[in-house]
């Protein structure tokens, strides 16, 4: 019997097995921030080589401080001026806001004996210069700098300033001063918006007259001032309370080159925090912003000499203009629900930077460990 041949089966053609990376979150992340986590873990390294001698760490937990705060804080107070001066040189920008800073310190150093932060420094629990450092004082800017690099708009306040505070009642009076800076904030832009939101809109319609630019700008150089007045307290904290000449020096020029740095970067990260924002890009806009926050900051400034986070009257001062806007148009629910999820946002990120500030706090000063025992247990 003649053998029937076997066709064979039907087999699929090979091909090279291509392997082909899947990326999570955090692999996409890690990816893209590699240089700068480097930066990180650097830094942190250079800050546990150096805490032990407090006249080196003071300088380099200065430079942490001043670079993270000013990157922090940039949304605050010069957010909105880049934000709405996008056609504007960088140079010129910066050039303006730089002598401001070294006109505003100045004055501060030579009416106060030396003190470049308005005395923001003499309240009860950091009115004396450091001595010696913990690692976690030199750590805390350098956490400061990697939550504002995830565009999470923490206040330094409590980050730089309750890791070196000696009791716990200072930190509650910084944050009741600051609870109470945020709903301020809240209510009148709230109250502003909700009233004037038409208006508002008449002004903001076409394109902008050249007044406008002009008032922005002296308006944004008021602000910086009046933040300035209010904020230099959490970069200087790491220095003597009374500086010399050469000090000065050292403390007026390493933040006015950071500030050329963060305007040549556009405001980096952070800045989306304020282009998410309903027109902020528009310099009227823009300049009613600035001119509401400046007026809170100078009350509060006058109140007394407690420092306060100017980050929380910020993200107040944007959550209730927010939702003026959407009450006063009558919105979609949809656009409702866009708002609150923003205001929730940013509460929740000033919220993270207290409990960590907390924290720290507490790692750091056996006093207030004490006064939290006697409290829980007595």
């Amino acid at each position: 019997m003649p053998k029937t041949k076997k066709h064979p089966k039907h087999v699929l053609e090979a091909h090279p097995h291509k392997f082909t990376k899947r990326y999570n979150l955090f692999d996409v992340v890690l990816q893209k921030e590699k240089k700068f986590l480097y930066f990180i873990a650097v830094s942190l390294i250079v800050a546990g080589a150096v805490y032990p001698y407090p006249n080196i760490a003071m300088w380099v937990g200065f430079a942490f401080a001043g670079y993270s705060a000013i990157a922090n804080d940039s949304i605050q107070t010069i957010g909105t001026f880049i934000g709405s001066n996008e056609d504007k040189k960088w140079y010129w920008q910066w050039l303006f806001m730089g002598l401001i800073f070294v006109a505003t310190v100045s004055y501060s150093w030579y009416a106060f004996n030396g003190d470049v932060t308005y005395e923001r420094l003499a309240t009860k629990g950091l009115e004396k210069t450091p001595t010696s450092f913990v690692y976690l004082q030199l750590a805390s800017p350098i956490i400061l700098l990697l939550l504002t690099r995830f565009r999470i708009p923490v206040s330094t306040t409590f980050m730089l300033l309750s890791v070196f505070t000696a009791t716990s009642g200072t930190i509650i009076s910084m944050v009741n001063k600051s609870l109470l800076g945020y709903f301020a904030a809240f209510i009148s832009a709230l109250v502003i918006y909700l009233l004037l939101t038409k208006i508002i809109k008449r002004f903001i319609k076409g394109e902008a007259h050249a007044f406008w630019t002009v008032a922005q700008w002296l308006i944004s150089g008021f602000l910086w001032y009046i933040w300035l007045a209010q904020d230099l307290a959490n970069i200087a904290v790491y220095l003597p309370r009374q500086m010399n000449l050469y000090e000065f020096f050292a403390f007026t020029g390493f933040i006015f080159l950071g500030l050329g740095f963060l305007f040549y970067k556009k405001g980096d990260k952070i800045q989306n925090v304020i282009n998410e924002k309903s027109e902020v890009r528009d310099v009227r806009s823009a300049t009613i912003i600035d001119l509401v926050y400046s007026l809170i900051l100078y009350y509060f400034k006058e109140v007394n000499n407690i420092p306060m986070s100017t980050t929380w009257v910020f993200v107040g001062l944007l959550a209730g203009r927010e939702l003026g806007m959407r009450l006063r148009a009558h919105d979609s629910t949809e656009k409702f629900a866009k708002t609150f999820n923003l205001i929730f946002k940013d509460i929740i990120s000033v919220t993270i930077g207290l409990i960590i500030s907390i924290i720290l706090a507490v790692a750091i000063n056996p006093v207030i460990q004490e006064e939290i025992m006697n409290f829980l247990f007595k």
